[in-house]
């Protein structure tokens, strides 16, 4: 899945992310949009984690759903 398609898709995919890291808010993940380096800097901001950690979690996020960033 490329960006754009992450991108449109993310509308579908943003109550998974919610559900994996309830810290985030509405607020954060319409400025996500989809974009993966966003996303990690919220989950290490909300949960006070390294960035290491962050992607880990996205990483493990990624093989648990058929959501990829590109």
């Amino acid at each position: 899945m490329n960006r754009d398609q992450v991108q449109g898709n993310w509308k579908q995919f943003k109550g998974k992310v919610r559900e994996q890291w309830g810290r985030l808010t509405d607020d954060h993940l319409d400025q996500i949009e989809g974009r993966r380096e966003q996303l990690s800097g919220r989950i290490q901001e909300a949960y006070g984690i390294s960035k290491e950690e962050a992607e880990q979690q996205i990483n493990d996020f990624e093989r648990s759903t058929d959501y990829k960033w590109q």
